[in-house]
């Protein structure tokens, strides 16, 4: 079977969600930077982008014009992004069910299959 792309979409809650009392300890920062550096290496075949986080400003471009965005009225914002390469979803889904992001407690992954280029 071939490879195809997938792209993985981070959204945060829908609402915003309710925000940390206090960030984590320095400690912790280090043990969730560990895990997914780990995590990274064990499906390096797999990541063909690790993305990043996105910027909370932005701009919506449509056929009336642009305008400043994303907007705070929106249910969902997309926090960040990443591309894989994998046979199948089933795989895709597994490859980020295994990783920290996998066992968020709030917000979502989306995974959409890229069309390729012709």
């Amino acid at each position: 079977m071939s490879r195809r792309k997938f792209l993985v979409l981070y959204r945060g809650p829908q609402g915003g969600g309710e925000k940390p009392k206090s960030p984590p300890s320095p400690e912790a920062m280090q043990a969730m930077i560990e895990s997914y550096r780990t995590w990274m290496d064990s499906f390096a075949d797999q990541i063909v982008d690790p993305g990043a986080k996105l910027m909370g400003e932005g701009r919506v471009l449509s056929a009336k014009g642009v305008a400043d965005g994303p907007f705070v009225e929106a249910k969902e914002v997309i926090g960040g992004y990443m591309i894989l390469s994998c046979e199948s979803y089933d795989e895709a889904m597994a490859v980020m069910k295994a990783g920290p992001a996998g066992q968020l407690t709030n917000g979502s992954m989306e995974i959409r299959e890229l069309i390729p280029n012709t």
